[in-house]
């Protein structure tokens, strides 16, 4: 993936964003059927876990999704496409509330929820006969990333290499970055036209929990964080919660092999925040092809595929590191 080339028929970030989302071939005609079970957490909540099974001693592939993610998105379809022509077990761990219910905390997830990442890791693992191979998705890379640097060496009794795709590492230049232009006028009104109702639901469920009002005038990523993310998750503002939960400035934390794939014309990503080769250790491989747009890399030809990334992705998993 780190020499791919996008159709010459589809060009630029948002192009490849937005056709490899609603229009790609995913691998499949109609959407793959999980499995799913419902886990209990440690707080008293609950969390939704969608499973694809191979053979019980094949590796196990792990999926975190992306803002507003779950199971039925076309990169978790794409994925789940993958690992099945594999024979590999796959798990998609829904974020608190993402599985199509409420969940009942006053909480919701974040980018930087390392420690649900550990948590949801540890239960996947006691599945597993060899260490899990763990992939996260835009937001969910990040947060699979912190993970990993707050686990240091310990991660490897968990996960023999985890991959970020397309991940906003800088949470700072990555919010600014959707908050401007084309990408306020269609990304942002599309996460907060779901994110909002969301909100407003926990609020209904946990009276006195933000002010409404303030939310519903939010036009921004900034603003809803600021009102609702970062205090519900422990963090003064979204200053705080934007530093203290980005993946970048830890890179050369990691103590396992880590994958940290960003197309450079990722509208959510500037290529001007990305990590360069000395800046993240020994363990990291940087992929930073110069197309590919957000979650996008589609190829072949009209309407194109999904299947290439993710497939690229796990033949890195798989090999020995």
């Amino acid at each position: 993936m780190q020499h791919y080339q996008a159709p010459w028929w589809l060009p630029g970030g948002h192009a490849q964003t937005i056709w490899a989302a609603l229009w790609a071939r995913r691998g499949v005609v109609e959407p793959l059927a999980f499995q799913r079970e419902r886990w209990a957490t440690p707080d008293g909540d609950f969390i939704d876990v969608d499973f694809r099974f191979g053979e019980r001693a094949a590796p196990w592939v792990v999926l975190f999704h992306g803002l507003e993610g779950s199971s039925q998105s076309a990169y978790a379809q794409a994925f789940a496409v993958c690992a099945q022509q594999r024979g590999w077990n796959f798990a998609v761990p829904h974020f608190r509330g993402c599985s199509g219910e409420l969940n009942l905390a006053p909480r919701a997830y974040h980018s930087g929820d390392f420690e649900e990442i550990g948590w949801i890791l540890s239960c996947l693992r006691a599945r597993s006969v060899h260490p899990l191979r763990v992939a996260g998705v835009s937001l969910g890379g990040n947060a699979l990333l912190r993970w990993a640097q707050e686990a240091g060496e310990a991660a490897a009794q968990t996960a023999s290499a985890v991959a970020a795709i397309c991940s906003p590492i800088d949470l700072a230049a990555c919010g600014h970055a959707i908050s401007r232009g084309f990408s306020r006028q269609v990304y942002t009104r599309m996460f907060l036209r779901s994110m909002k109702p969301k909100a407003l639901a926990k609020l209904q469920q946990h009276p006195g929990l933000f002010d409404r009002d303030r939310l519903l005038a939010a036009r921004d990523l900034y603003e809803f964080d600021n009102l609702f993310t970062a205090p519900l998750h422990g963090f003064k503002d979204t200053e705080d919660y934007w530093d203290r939960a980005s993946a970048k400035p830890h890179l050369a934390r990691l103590r396992i092999p880590a994958l940290v794939l960003n197309a450079r014309n990722d509208p959510f990503v500037p290529a001007e925040c990305l990590p360069r080769v000395g800046e993240v250790g020994e363990f990291v491989r940087l992929w930073q092809p110069e197309a590919g747009g957000h979650v996008g890399f589609p190829s072949g030809r009209w309407p194109s595929q999904v299947v290439t990334m993710p497939g690229a992705v796990l033949d890195w998993l798989a090999q020995p590191h």
